[in-house]
């Protein structure tokens, strides 16, 4: 059989090296250009290193507007330029990384929609759609430990959440806070109150549960290591912990990669991953769900992949079976 021709937009940054890593070992898809303007002409294994052996392709500054699939790996608000600039073929699936087409405002472009492509909320619509828009990497961890909760109408109170992301978050551009000597042994919080990620994480918490008007307070925060989301959210909750964990493991039943853990978690169990793993605690009518992600993947490019499985109608774990970087 044919094999997925796919497409990558952007690729000289971290998205897109974890899409390269995972596609040329996904039993179905061959790429068949990897676009930088920046570094056209240049062997891919140059910038993403660990490819030497692996890939001999060069970035290229052309695209080939006659893929499958192609993935978009750029800046906020550069997706959009992109598709107004170059024009594909009307049955190309295109799978945006950015945060161009996630809200209910902005899906609709250029006669294309786009389907907010989180899986344990949108699968059958995501099986179905040629255009996806990739949630957010916080948004991700935030909306998994959530929506069981949103689903039974639960979320009656504030919902208080710190979350700490990895530098990769950041992106490969260097600023004063991304530099070495400055995250290490350093923490910090940025944007307090007003991450661009939460008009996601209220959308989706919306579409399960319409009458909820109280307020998500969201510090994020950086940390000192590479890659994952470490997530604790809090709110009021009148039934006991195991009935918080029944709702869960029922909701997440289906779930490829979702799970509700009995024990306490730390991120080493995800990194490398596309899982999410989910906790709750219960103390003094206060419900603690932790939720933690590899922000690169589940948070981004394994979750895109993920997503390109059920549109295409493969099994949705394909090419995702990772092995965690535990030790």
């Amino acid at each position: 059989m044919k094999k997925i021709q796919v497409g990558i937009i952007g690729g000289a940054g971290y998205t897109a090296g974890e899409l390269i890593r995972l596609l040329i070992n996904h039993p179905e898809t061959e790429i068949d250009f990897v676009y930088s303007t920046s570094n056209a002409g240049n062997k891919i294994r140059k910038v993403h290193q660990d490819l030497v052996g692996s890939l001999d392709l060069e970035f290229t500054d052309t695209v080939n507007p006659e893929v499958d699939v192609l993935f978009l790996c750029l800046g906020h608000g550069n997706s959009v330029k992109f598709l107004s600039a170059n024009t594909f073929s009307e049955s190309i699936k295109i799978i945006d990384l950015g945060n161009d087409f996630r809200l209910e405002s902005d899906k609709v472009f250029n006669g294309k929609t786009f389907v907010y492509g989180l899986p344990e909320l949108q699968r059958e619509d995501i099986k179905t759609a040629n255009y996806i828009a990739n949630p957010g990497c916080f948004a991700t961890a935030i909306q998994l430990g959530l929506l069981p909760l949103a689903e039974a109408g639960l979320l009656n109170n504030d919902v208080h959440i710190n979350a700490v992301t990895g530098a990769t978050g950041a992106g490969t551009s260097l600023s004063a806070t991304t530099h070495y000597t400055w995250r290490d042994n350093n923490f910090s919080y940025y944007k307090p109150f007003t991450h661009q990620h939460l008009g996601e994480i209220n959308q989706s918490v919306n579409q399960l549960q319409n009458d909820f008007s109280s307020e998500i307070i969201f510090m994020p925060n950086r940390g000192n290591f590479s890659r994952g989301i470490f997530a604790t959210l809090y709110t009021d909750f009148e039934g006991t912990v195991e009935e918080a964990k029944s709702m869960y493991n029922s909701f997440y039943e289906a779930a490829k990669f979702t799970f509700v853990s009995d024990e306490f978690l730390h991120m080493k169990q995800v990194v490398n991953t596309n899982k999410c793993l989910i906790h709750l605690h219960k103390h003094n009518g206060k419900l603690l769900i932790t939720s933690v992600i590899d922000n690169l993947l589940k948070g981004a490019s394994g979750q895109a992949v993920q997503n390109m499985n059920l549109m295409f109608g493969l099994e949705e774990t394909t090419g995702l079976n990772l092995k965690a970087t535990y030790f």
